[in-house]
Order: C-alpha cells, then structure tokens, then sequence
C-alpha cells in the first residue's frame, strides 16, 4: 500500500484514462495503468477505480490532464460524456490540491524530456536547441500545443489548434470536402485528422467511388489500407497523413518550431511503417517561398506510452502556477 507522500496523475481521453503515481516533486511514474472511459460513469469514478486498484491510501495532490477547453471551474469534455466542475472532484477525492489542464498543453511539458528511443525521426535536420518546439497529434481528437523556451523554463502553450478550420490543397481533397461541408458546414481540422476523421475520409471517398456512403471504423480503415486490401482505405490513409503534413507544416511556420515538430496521439504511432512511407512529409514542406525553411526542421513521432502523465507530473511544480485550472482546500480557484 501507497502511503500519502505521492501525487495523482492522470491523461483523459475521448477514449482512455491513463493514471500513475508520481512522488512528491518528482515526475518518474508509478503504478501506471490505462482504463477505458466508457466502463465508468464519471471522472470520479474511474480516478477511485484506480486508486483502490494500486492501494493508495490518500494522494497529496493530482494533476488531471484532460482533452476538453480548460478555461473555467467547470469543464466539458469534448469527444466524451464526462462533464465535472474541478473544485467538486478535489472535494469528492479528498485532494489538498487539484489542477486541471489541456492534455496536450500536459503533453508539450513533456516535450523537453522525451529521450530518443521514445523519438522516430521523419525527415529533416538536427533541432535547434532553445527554440521553439511544435506538437500535433490525432487520436479521439486532434491536439494541438507547443513549448515556448522562457528563462530556463519551458511554457505550454494553452489552445485549441485542432479545431482551426481546414481548406483543400489539391482536387481531390476539393471534392472530398465540398462533400463533407454539404452535411457539416464547417470543415475542422479535427473533423478530418481523428480516428473520427479517418472514417469520415473513408466514408467520403466511397460516396463519391459508389454513389452511396458507407461506415468504416478508424481500425478497419487502417488495417484495410496497410494490407493493400481496399484502394478506398488506402486513399483515406494517405489523404489523412498528407493533411497532417500540411497542418504539421502550418503549425512549425506559426511558431517558428525550428526545435522540431512533435506527432502524439494515438494513430500514428501505430502506423510508423505506412506514415513513413506516406506523403506527410512532402505535404509538410509543401509551403511555397517556406519550403527552404521547413526542410531542415525535423519530425518527431512520439513512441513513449505514458507521455502526457510526464507533463502532467511537472506541471504541479509552481513555475506552472498559472498552467491550467487550480483548485485549493481554502477553494480558491483560478488560472
């Protein structure tokens, strides 16, 4: 049994919650375990499922990153039911202290401290020390963050890039979207870079193959597409990956990420074999005038499997007092 000399972290998806323990200013992970977020009813519910499961007796303090706007007391999850108010979860778990913040806000902290095995290479140069570093990943969702050197420090940047809107680079991307935008109206990045998004391309490009849609899950379409089993899949595959190059490239211009530009999230790492292979990274420097300046920056895919548990462990530290929502046992909230 855990005494009550250590922290709770957790990285809450659309899909899964990862938890671990962590020591008191520290940031190496203990006990971590994945549960599913449908088999619980609240993020109440599933945080006391895995401490009772790793026989804590009382965390001091929690870190919660989750995939939803972070921006007040009460938030709302944005590809899941949870809705919770982060005073009334420190209350219900007994916590000193709880902050809440963006889980890729949560995983660009951890960029700094990625190793290279848990780092594979797509193209480009050696990153600059001390700049500016890029962070994208799709999965349930499409997070989106970066990490701002600072004084020593690195800070997160706190947004919600995976909703920007997204337009057509060539034909074929033209009518897949003027497709989409007969249904949806706007066109997010999101809505086409997601395991949601994957089956929306699929479900696209056969609509306008066949004359009638049909729904593919994310999985399949992968499986489908890395086995040369359906031309459709592998379409949707490629026109996913050459998407992500081209918001990839976009994100690194914005920043300025000549620290390299990070791929998290749950698909890629997964399809490490085809996403090198694929058009992602001429998509990516695909920039016109910039395409100078965008060959050098390299690519990292993220491999490590509790990343954002990392960042959520080092956002407790006080430079990171500002990071995300606080909530305090003399309930003082803030951000």
């Amino acid at each position: 049994m855990y005494s009550n000399n250590f922290n709770l972290v957790a990285d809450i998806g659309g899909t899964n919650a990862r938890f671990a323990l962590v020591r008191q200013d520290g940031h190496v992970l203990l006990e971590p375990t994945t549960l599913v977020c449908r088999d619980y009813p609240s993020i109440v519910d599933a945080i006391s499922a895995y401490l009772g499961a790793v026989s804590v007796t009382q965390p001091v303090d929690a870190a919660i990153a989750v995939a939803a706007p972070v921006v007040q007391d009460r938030l709302y999850m944005t590809n899941h039911s949870w809705g919770f108010a982060v005073g009334e979860v420190r209350r219900a778990l007994g916590l000193r202290r709880l902050k809440v913040l963006n889980d890729f806000t949560a995983l660009a902290l951890a960029l700094p401290y990625l190793t290279p095995e848990y780092l594979c290479q797509c193209g480009g140069g050696e990153a600059k020390a001390g700049q500016a570093k890029a962070l994208l990943g799709a999965g349930t969702g499409l997070g989106v963050s970066g990490a701002i050197p600072c004084g020593g420090n690195w800070i997160p940047l706190q947004g919600e890039g995976g909703h920007v809107s997204y337009g057509p680079l060539n034909d074929a991307e033209s009518q897949v979207i003027h497709c989409i935008r007969q249904d949806m109206g706007h066109v997010s990045a999101e809505s086409l870079v997601s395991g949601a998004g994957l089956s929306l391309l699929y479900q696209t490009l056969y609509q306008l193959e066949h004359g009638e849609p049909v729904r593919v899950e994310p999985e399949r379409v992968v499986q489908q597409a890395v086995e040369a089993a359906c031309p459709v899949a592998l379409a949707a595959l490629e026109m996913f990956c050459c998407i992500l190059g081209s918001l990839a490239g976009n994100l690194a211009l914005t920043l300025g990420a000549t620290g390299g530009v990070y791929i998290g999230g749950g698909i890629v790492p997964r399809i490490l074999d085809y996403f090198s292979r694929s058009g992602f990274r001429q998509r990516f420097q695909d920039h016109g005038r910039f395409s100078v300046y965008l060959q050098d920056i390299p690519v990292y895919v993220i491999t490590a499997p509790y990343p954002a548990l990392t960042g959520a462990a080092l956002a407790l530290k006080p430079v990171y007092r500002d990071v995300g929502i606080n909530s305090l046992a003399d309930e003082t909230c803030g951000g």
